[in-house]
C-alpha cells in the first residue's frame, strides 16, 4: 500500500497526471455527495426531535410559542456549545474554506468540520434562518482535504481536492453539476485552469449521481419550463434586478454591522440572533428554517403580493443577523428565497399592468433567484448556470444577465 501511494504521489507530480487527477475527482465527488446527504439527514432528524414535520420544513405548523422558543432556545444551546472553544476552532462555512485555501495550503482541520456538521445541523434543525449549502461546501471540501492529508498528497493536490469537494457539495444539493463546477472555480479557487477543471467536473457529476441515486423525489426545486415572451417586458426585468440589488445591499450592510459585534461573548451573540429570528417568526413563520417549502409555494403562485414582500423582508433581516452574529449556517438557500419573493412580486405587478406581454410567472422567479444569489455570493455566472440547470431552459440567459 505504501508503495502504491508513493507511486501515485509521483504520478500526480508528473506532466501526464490527468488520469490521476481524474480519479481524485471521482473519489472526491462521491465523498462530498455522501457527506452532504448525511448532513441533510441530520438536519431532518434534529427537526423531527422538536416536532417539525415535512422533512424538517414544517415550522409553520408549530404552536405560536414554539415559533419563538425553538430558535431562541436552540441558539442559546449552540452558544453554550461554542463557549469553551478557541476562536480558531469556531470558524466554519465558505469563508473558512476560502481562507484555508489561500493561507494554509488547503489544510482544513477535522475539528472545524465536525463543528460545522453537528452545530450546523442543530442550528438549521431548530429553525435558525440560513441555508445548508454553505455548510455543505465546507463539509465537502473538508472531507476531501482530510482524504488528501491522509494519503500524504502535495499541497497543490489538496487545493484541487477541496475544489472537487465544494463542487460536489453544490451539485449534490441542487443536482446542478455545471453550476457546482463554476462555483468552485469562481468562488473557492478564484481561477480557471485546465488541470483543475477536469477533476472538478468529474467530482460534480459524481456527487450529483450519488445524490440522485440515494434520494428519491427528484430535484430540490422543480421550476416549470419558462419562455421569455417579449422585449417589451425588459423594464420589468430591470426593475427586478434593481430590487434585488437594493435588497442585497441592505443585506450586506446589516451583515457588516452585526459582524462588528464579534467581540461580544458567543452565548450573547447566538442568543440575540435566535431571539431576533423568533420574534420575526411570530409575525412571519416562513422566516424559520431553510425555506424550500416557501419556494415551492412561490413557484406555484400560491403567495400574494403582501406575503411575498413580508417573507422577503423577514428572511433578509433574520439571515443577515444570524450570519453576522456567527451562527454556522449558509447564505445560498436564503438568497434563492429572497430572489424568488422579489421575482414573484414583480411578476404580479407586471401581470396586473401588462398581462398581454408578460412572461409566465416562473420566469420572474428564476431570474430573481439568479440575481439575488449572484449578488450575495458575488458569483453571477454560477448563479445563472444553477438556474438554467434547475429550469432546463437556456432561454432565460439574456434576461437573467440583465437583472
Amino acid at each position: 500500500m505504501q508503495d502504491f501511494l508513493k507511486n501515485y504521489r509521483r504520478y500526480l507530480a508528473s506532466y501526464n497526471s490527468a488520469l490521476a487527477y481524474a480519479l481524485l475527482g471521482i473519489v472526491g465527488g462521491i465523498a462530498s455527495g455522501l457527506v452532504v446527504l448525511a448532513f441533510d439527514l441530520a438536519i431532518r432528524e434534529v427537526a423531527w426531535l422538536f416536532g417539525v414535520g415535512n422533512g424538517g420544513e414544517g415550522f409553520e405548523a408549530l404552536p405560536q410559542w414554539m415559533l419563538f422558543a425553538l430558535p431562541a432556545g436552540g441558539a442559546l444551546l449552540l452558544g453554550l456549545l461554542y463557549w469553551p472553544l478557541k476562536p480558531e476552532a469556531r470558524d466554519t462555512g465558505i469563508v473558512h474554506v476560502v481562507s484555508r485555501m489561500h493561507s494554509h495550503y488547503g489544510v482544513l482541520p477535522l475539528r472545524n468540520a465536525l463543528l460545522q456538521f453537528f452545530a450546523g445541523a442543530f442550528a438549521l434543525g431548530t429553525g435558525q434562518s440560513g441555508g445548508r449549502e454553505g455548510p455543505g461546501v465546507h463539509l465537502g471540501g473538508a472531507i476531501n482535504s482530510l482524504l488528501g492529508q491522509r494519503l500524504g498528497l502535495p499541497n497543490n493536490s489538496l487545493r484541487i481536492l477541496i475544489a472537487c469537494g465544494t463542487a460536489g457539495g453544490i451539485s449534490a444539493a441542487f443536482h446542478t453539476p455545471l453550476a457546482g463546477v463554476i462555483f468552485a472555480m469562481e468562488v473557492i479557487v478564484a481561477e480557471y485552469t485546465v488541470a483543475g477543471f477536469i477533476p472538478v467536473m468529474l467530482a460534480a457529476v459524481s456527487a450529483s449521481a450519488v445524490s440522485r441515486s440515494l434520494v428519491t423525489g427528484g430535484a430540490l426545486l422543480s421550476i416549470p419550463a419558462v419562455e421569455f415572451n417579449s422585449l417589451l417586458e425588459l423594464p420589468y426585468i430591470l426593475l427586478l434586478g434593481l430590487g434585488c440589488g437594493v435588497v442585497v445591499a441592505g443585506f450586506v450592510k446589516i451583515l457588516e454591522l452585526t459582524t462588528r459585534l464579534s467581540n461580544w461573548p458567543v452565548v450573547v451573540r447566538f442568543t440575540l440572533a435566535g431571539c431576533f429570528t423568533g420574534l420575526l417568526a411570530l409575525l412571519v413563520p416562513e422566516t424559520l428554517g431553510l425555506g424550500y417549502d416557501s419556494m415551492d409555494l412561490i413557484i406555484n403562485a400560491k403567495m400574494m403580493l403582501g406575503s411575498l414582500l413580508l417573507v422577503c423582508l423577514c428572511k433578509t433581516l433574520a439571515t443577515a443577523v444570524s450570519c453576522g452574529l456567527g451562527l454556522p449556517v449558509g447564505l445560498i438557500g436564503p438568497s434563492l428565497l429572497i430572489g424568488a419573493c422579489l421575482g414573484g412580486a414583480v411578476s404580479i405587478v407586471a401581470h396586473t399592468l401588462h398581462p398581454q406581454i408578460t412572461s409566465d410567472y416562473p420566469l420572474y422567479i428564476a431570474i430573481g433567484m439568479a440575481a439575488a444569489m449572484g449578488a450575495i455570493l458575488n458569483a453571477p455566472l454560477a448563479a445563472i448556470l444553477a438556474v438554467i440547470e434547475l429550469t432546463d431552459n437556456i432561454g432565460i440567459v439574456m434576461p437573467a444577465l440583465l437583472a
